[in-house]
C-alpha cells in the first residue's frame, strides 16, 4: 500500500482538502512519530508512508459518505481512519458531526483524545471493548480497520448496523474469501469496492445484516 514519494502535497493535491484540514493531518502526523518513538501505536516502518498508507487510504473511507454526520471507528488504534473522518467532517462543513473511536488499549485511547482536543474535532473517544459499550451509539456509518476477521468483525458491527448503520469495511486481499466464510453464519448484501491506495484491497459496504 505503499507509495514512493508521496507526500503532503501529493495528499493535498489527490484529496482537495483545504490547508487547514492538511495542517491538522500534519499535527495529527507529528504528534504519532513523536509518541511512536517510545510508545508503539503503529509499526514504525509505516510512519513513512504516512500519508498514503495511513491518511488517504483513511480518506477514501470517508469519500464513500462524506455527507453522514455520525460514525462509530471500532478498534480505532491511532485513528485510522476515524480521526481522518472527523477531519474531514470538520472542512465539509457537515451539521452537528460526531465520530465515536472506540478503543479500549489505554495508550491509544489517550492519543487518540490528545489529538481530538488539539485539533477541536468532533470526536468521543469510547476507552473500552466494543462489547463493554454501555450503549450502542446511533450512527449512520460504522467503519473498522485491519480490527478482526470479517465472521467476528461482523458481529462487532451488527449492532451498530441493526439501529440503521451502514458497515464500510477495509479489507485486504482475502476479502473474497472472508465473505465466503461470513455468509456460513451471516445474511447480508455486500457491495465490494475496489481500493484506491492498494490494488489486491478492498472496501466491503455492508447492509442487511443478520445471523444465519
Amino acid at each position: 500500500m505503499s507509495k514512493t514519494g508521496f507526500g503532503p502535497a501529493e495528499f493535498q493535491r489527490e484529496t482537495g482538502v483545504s490547508r487547514e484540514t492538511l495542517d491538522r493531518f500534519e499535527q495529527w502526523r507529528a504528534r504519532l512519530a513523536e509518541v511512536n518513538a517510545h510508545t508503539n501505536l503503529v509499526g514504525r516502518s509505516t510512519l513513512e508512508q504516512f500519508w498514503h498508507r495511513h491518511a488517504l487510504d483513511s480518506w477514501q473511507v470517508y469519500q464513500l459518505a462524506a455527507d453522514a454526520p455520525r460514525w462509530a471507528d471500532l478498534g480505532s488504534g491511532a485513528g485510522f481512519p476515524g480521526l481522518a473522518i472527523a477531519f474531514g467532517l470538520m472542512g465539509r462543513g457537515v451539521p452537528e458531526p460526531m465520530v465515536h473511536l472506540v478503543e479500549s488499549v489505554g495508550k491509544k485511547a489517550r492519543f487518540l483524545s490528545a489529538v481530538a482536543e488539539a485539533a477541536a474535532a468532533p470526536v468521543r473517544v469510547h476507552p473500552v471493548r466494543v462489547e463493554a459499550l454501555a450503549e450502542i451509539p446511533e450512527v449512520d456509518v460504522v467503519t473498522a480497520r485491519a480490527m478482526a476477521p470479517l465472521p467476528r468483525l461482523l458481529g462487532y458491527v451488527q449492532p451498530f448496523v441493526e439501529k440503521g448503520a451502514v458497515a464500510l469495511l477495509p479489507k485486504g486481499r482475502n476479502a473474497k474469501e472472508e465473505l465466503t466464510l461470513a455468509r456460513k453464519s451471516w445474511t447480508f448484501e455486500a457491495k465490494v469496492i475496489p481500493s484506491h491506495t492498494d490494488p489486491e484491497a478492498s472496501i466491503l459496504e455492508i447492509r442487511g445484516l443478520h445471523r444465519a
